[in-house]
């Protein structure tokens, strides 16, 4: 079998066969041209060509952790999900810790398992307000948080 070509995607160069999700993963650190870095880290909930999320649970995770993450980090530049919905990517201002990313990703989802509603879910602040599911939501975060021991191991 020939090796598939490299890309400059660097998720496009990850065999997805070898990872073990659920998992936290550095995926690439730009350092710019202003002086500033970002990271880039791979929130990996489903196994890969396995299983995937909801797609309103996608979004409503999405729209939680962008608003909740923010109140537990001046880090956060976005979060954005995974055109595949296995996961999320997470770009942090700087070059934090493993420990303050890990820290960051559960405070915000163990706030998003307590939220009542989701933030900006109306037609006025988003693109397709009818497709939210708060229940969905919490119900794709409860696995990831439970195997938090896990989130440092990558690959299979």
């Amino acid at each position: 079998m020939t090796e598939p070509a490299r890309h400059r995607v660097e998720s496009f160069n990850l065999d997805h066969r070898a990872v073990a999700a659920p998992y936290v993963r550095l995926a690439d650190r730009k350092h710019l041209a202003s002086g500033g870095v970002v990271s880039k880290y791979d929130v990996r909930f489903t196994q890969p060509n396995i299983a995937h999320l909801d797609s309103a649970a996608v979004h409503s995770v999405e729209h939680l952790f962008a608003e909740l993450s923010r109140g537990h980090s001046d880090r956060v530049i976005d979060f954005s999900p995974m055109g595949c919905r296995t996961g999320f990517y997470l770009a942090l201002d700087g070059e934090p810790s493993d420990d303050e990313v890990f820290a960051l990703i559960e405070a915000t989802l163990t706030e998003l398992l307590e939220a009542d509603a989701v933030p900006a879910a109306n037609e006025v602040q988003c693109g397709w307000a009818a497709h939210h599911d708060l229940e969905g939501a919490k119900a794709a975060v409860r696995p990831f948080l439970a195997a938090r021991e896990a989130w440092g191991s990558v690959m299979a």
